[in-house]
């Protein structure tokens, strides 16, 4: 015969058990949210409610968008830094977060500790455009140029510090231009800049550009990231041209939690995530934003994270970037 006690133990581990199986499978018990530091139409919004909306219909409960715009990004980090680390509150994390990182002398939370990476979104290409009438015909004509004619060459992008704006530091000193890298207030200015003459080239996101490429107001040279654009295959990438094999930049949204969240949640999360980004309907969707449809594990993102602090961080100190 089993002793009392044997009895009571056998029952407080199978109750163990079952209540750590029904708390995870419980998971999520409540809506989710997911804080966007964009304000509503733009494409970061955009995706992230595509993708929110296949997310609810995967996971049984409302997932809502919270648009927190402000401060680069850094309003809406903080907040899900700083919430219950549930599984239930979500950051759309960007490449923007890991350039604050060497970009501002004091953030209220830390770009690689406060968060828990869970799987990235998408990837947007960087082109490189010229206008219509220009003399450069290919990438490696406006390169040959560059490097031919020292301080001649002018390369308009937007805000000091944007994605953009790095991009074409970092293509200046790994293609050994002498070149004015000249940001201005958004694409709108800096297109008007290109179509005026006042500058030789741009550098910025593709999709705000296709309207006027597809007008042939612009000829789109290249783009900077690791293939062509899957609608475009006669379109360069630059680490195609010599000497610069190793050159990758591009644009990328991803879903970070607060850092305590516990990894089963994270697990999960970034599990259905990528259920959503297999699907072709979703591909196509995104594509309709001018987004390659990209996930990953936590373990990727939090690399990749990791490597564009870095990386970002040398170029601003080598270009000379006033802290924020």
């Amino acid at each position: 015969m089993l002793s009392r006690r044997l009895v009571m133990h056998a029952a407080l581990l199978t109750s163990g058990f079952i209540g750590a199986a029904w708390a995870q499978a419980a998971f999520p018990s409540k809506p989710l949210r997911i804080v966007v530091p964009f304000g509503a139409g733009g494409v970061a919004d955009l995706t992230a409610r595509a993708v929110a909306q296949q997310l609810s219909v995967n996971l049984g409960q409302p997932v809502v968008i919270d648009n927190r715009p402000g401060a680069g990004g850094i309003v809406a980090a903080e907040l899900v830094a700083k919430a219950e680390p549930d599984g239930h509150t979500l950051l759309l994390m960007s490449n923007g977060t890991a350039v604050s990182a060497g970009l501002f002398k004091a953030l209220p939370f830390n770009p690689r500790t406060d968060f828990a990476p869970v799987s990235l979104l998408g990837l947007f290409d960087i082109a490189i455009v010229v206008p219509e009438s220009s003399p450069h015909k290919s990438l490696a004509e406006l390169i040959g140029f560059g490097r031919a004619n020292p301080g001649q060459l002018n390369i308009g992008t937007i805000n000091i510090g944007s994605t953009q704006h790095l991009a074409a530091e970092l293509l200046r000193t790994q293609a050994n231009l002498i070149a004015q890298i000249i940001p201005y207030n958004g694409t709108p200015a800096v297109i008007n800049a290109l179509r005026g003459g006042q500058i030789d080239a741009v550098v910025e996101i593709l999709g705000p550009l296709k309207p006027q490429i597809n007008a042939k107001a612009v000829r789109l040279l290249g783009v900077m990231g690791a293939n062509r654009p899957k609608d475009q295959p006669q379109v360069p990438v630059v680490r195609e041209l010599p000497g610069l094999s190793n050159f990758n930049v591009s644009s990328w949204n991803a879903l970070a939690a607060p850092s305590k969240t516990p990894k089963n949640m994270v697990d999960r999360l970034s599990a259905e995530v990528a259920k959503v980004l297999a699907d072709p309907a979703m591909v196509q969707r995104l594509a309709g934003f001018n987004v390659q449809a990209q996930s990953s594990t936590p373990g990727q993102l939090a690399q990749l994270l990791d490597s564009d602090i870095k990386r970002w961080t040398e170029v601003i100190q080598k270009a000379g970037i006033a802290h924020q």
